[in-house]
């Protein structure tokens, strides 16, 4: 796998020595900031019919991390999307954790396999920042050899090889990114595997040179004229909005689609 520290390194613009460090900083505490089994609330099996909703943090931030948008808007989620709505955050080098907690809450019967019935008995949610939705993608596509079905991926200013093509078993997939001046920027344009299977609903651009957004919760190294669009991005309110209405439309239609029995 191709860390986050190599990806940048690749750039040529003179604040690559700066986000190096930062990574290589990181990278020794990472041990503390991966989620466990013990950090995931939601309930294993899961409820028939509920509805998963897992999101990625960038970079080597703590799962948990309360200023980070993929954290901030899981507990938004939590708070109003119903008691059959679960939500979980993790880092992105933790998708082996999620992963294995996906198996664990669809196989009801116990038996280590997932028949047809448990793979498709959850709705499945998957969005992440940065090398957060490169981990969306990546787990959809580990998810599809258990042949489980992915409603919706979502990324934002993804980051990681292998992110633009989204696999044969999600349902639907929006991205989001920006293509400013700088040594980070974002998958500019994702593709469906098999567009017969999987429906694009947009690759969002948006623009941040000149535009002021609150840095607050950033340290304070990348704050300033140093501050680049792909954190600005990860700040964006208006972003994080636009996320969250696809987010809770996909529920709605998980929801709405049990009803009808038109789960496909």
């Amino acid at each position: 796998m191709t860390s986050s520290v190599s990806l940048i390194s690749r750039a040529v613009f003179p604040w690559t020595a700066a986000l190096a460090a930062l990574a290589l900083l990181a990278a020794p505490c990472a041990a503390e900031k991966r989620i466990r089994r013990a950090g995931i609330v939601a309930p294993a099996p899961l409820p028939e019919g509920s509805v998963l909703v897992a999101g990625f943090l960038g970079a080597w931030e703590r799962w948990d991390n309360p200023k980070r948008s993929v954290r901030k808007l899981a507990l938004r989620l939590r708070e109003g999307a119903g008691p059959d709505v679960f939500v979980e955050t993790a880092g992105n080098h933790s998708r082996a954790t999620i992963r294995k907690f996906i198996h664990e809450a669809l196989d009801r019967n116990r038996d280590g396999k997932l028949d047809e019935a448990e793979a498709r008995s959850v709705g499945i949610i998957l969005y992440g920042q940065s090398f957060g939705g490169a981990a969306a993608v990546r787990l959809a596509r580990e998810l599809k050899k258990w042949n489980v079905p992915v409603c919706l991926t979502v990324q934002v200013d993804s980051i990681g090889r292998g992110d633009h093509l989204i696999p044969s078993n999600v349902k639907r997939a929006v991205n989001f990114y920006q293509r400013d001046p700088g040594p980070v920027r974002g998958q500019p344009r994702i593709r469906a595997e098999d567009a017969s299977k999987t429906e694009i609903l947009a690759n969002i651009r948006h623009f941040y040179v000149l535009r002021d957004v609150d840095m607050s919760g950033y340290p304070r190294a990348a704050r300033g004229i140093m501050t680049l669009s792909h954190w600005k991005m990860d700040n964006d309110p208006m972003v994080w909005a636009e996320v969250e209405g696809f987010i809770r439309a996909e529920i709605v239609r998980w929801q709405a689609e049990r009803i009808t029995g038109g789960i496909r």
